[in-house]
């Protein structure tokens, strides 16, 4: 391992909980090695943009909204009869491109048959996930949104603490929506509703409320 790496990995070793670590002219090839290096770091998020790097260290409170995310997903699976794949925080990349993210939680929807049986994904041959899903406590992700747009991305959820919003890709870029895309009955406006819920009556209790509201949303 190179000095200039080494100390890389002291740096987030020492790393706290909520803090981000700004590299800058990072090689494609040192931010893969930085990958491998991470890779048993549990929660460690990392972004590539042309030779810019950020490592995330998460808090607790983050990784609860990201497990509220990913059940909330098994819900509409389960209630739209709808086939999902859960990604989780897959790396993402495409050498070309020199761009690299890892989104917090991550859907394959309407291409879920395309990865199903794969234990890798190679942007440059499969599909990129359906939805991103960004939780912003310490940090933005507004700055990742130009990698997933590359990557064609066609969907972001956002939460920031407080209200969650919905992004499209457009030929212009990310614009704010008010309802999903690969759940149509999902609105941003009901996610922010049930994950407030969620703070003061537990997530096993809301997600319960959630699946009668998804039936009388399908008019089930």
């Amino acid at each position: 391992m190179s000095t200039r790496a080494a100390s890389y990995l002291e740096a987030v070793e020492r790393l706290p909980d909520g803090a981000m670590l700004r590299l800058e002219g990072i090689s494609w090839d040192e931010y893969e090695h930085l990958l491998e290096e991470l890779a048993e770091w549990r929660g460690m998020r990392v972004s590539y943009d042309h030779g810019r790097v950020e490592i995330m260290s998460p808090t607790f409170e983050h990784e609860n909204y990201i497990g509220f995310f990913s059940r909330l997903g098994q819900v509409l699976s389960e209630e739209m009869d709808i086939v999902i794949e859960a990604a989780g925080a897959t790396t993402f990349k495409q050498e070309q491109l020199l761009q690299g993210s890892e989104g917090d939680q991550s859907f394959y929807v309407r291409n879920a048959s395309a990865i199903i049986g794969k234990r890798r994904i190679d942007l440059d041959v499969d599909p990129p996930p359906d939805v991103v899903v960004e939780v912003d406590i310490t940090n933005e992700s507004l700055r990742k949104f130009p990698i997933y747009a590359a990557f064609g991305v066609p969907e972001i959820w956002r939460y920031d603490g407080k209200q969650a919003r919905i992004y499209r890709l457009t030929g212009q870029g990310y614009v704010e929506a008010t309802s999903s895309l690969s759940f149509p009955c999902l609105t941003a406006h009901a996610m922010t509703e049930f994950l407030e819920q969620s703070k003061t009556q537990g997530q096993t209790a809301v997600l319960a409320a959630f699946r009668l509201w998804v039936r009388a949303a399908l008019g089930a």
